[in-house]
């Protein structure tokens, strides 16, 4: 299945203009998301520029991935915007990398036999 059309991604900025590169920055670096989680239905990215907020805290990436489950959310601050945009994806990469393993552990989890079940192959 094809999924480079069904990609969807939304970048908003709150405080900031949004400049082509920008958005093209973005959207290269979530490839990656796409690439490893084949479920993803939308990745929604907002970048805020808080002038008021310390130096090192400048600038917020918020993700938000809707993916079937629950969805992930992730905040990380920097100093500057493409620092930022990168921790952020770093981020939801781990959380969905994490996801995966337990979902993972879930299925291939050994459940405890019942105990008619013990009795019965003592018994033969």
């Amino acid at each position: 299945m094809n999924r480079q059309n069904k990609n969807e991604l939304i970048v908003s900025g709150i405080h900031l203009e949004l400049t082509p590169s920008l958005k093209t920055y973005v959207q290269e670096k979530t490839e990656r998301l796409f690439r490893h989680a084949e479920r993803i239905i939308r990745i929604r990215v907002e970048l805020e520029c808080d002038s008021t907020a310390d130096v090192a805290n400048r600038f917020k990436a918020k993700g938000h991935i809707e993916i079937n489950g629950p969805d992930l959310n992730a905040t990380v601050a920097s100093d500057e915007c493409h620092k930022a945009i990168s921790l952020l994806v770093n981020k939801l990469d781990r959380m969905l990398s994490k996801r995966h393993h337990l979902y993972k552990a879930r299925r291939h989890r050994v459940t405890a036999p019942d105990e008619e079940m013990v009795e019965l192959r003592r018994a033969g």
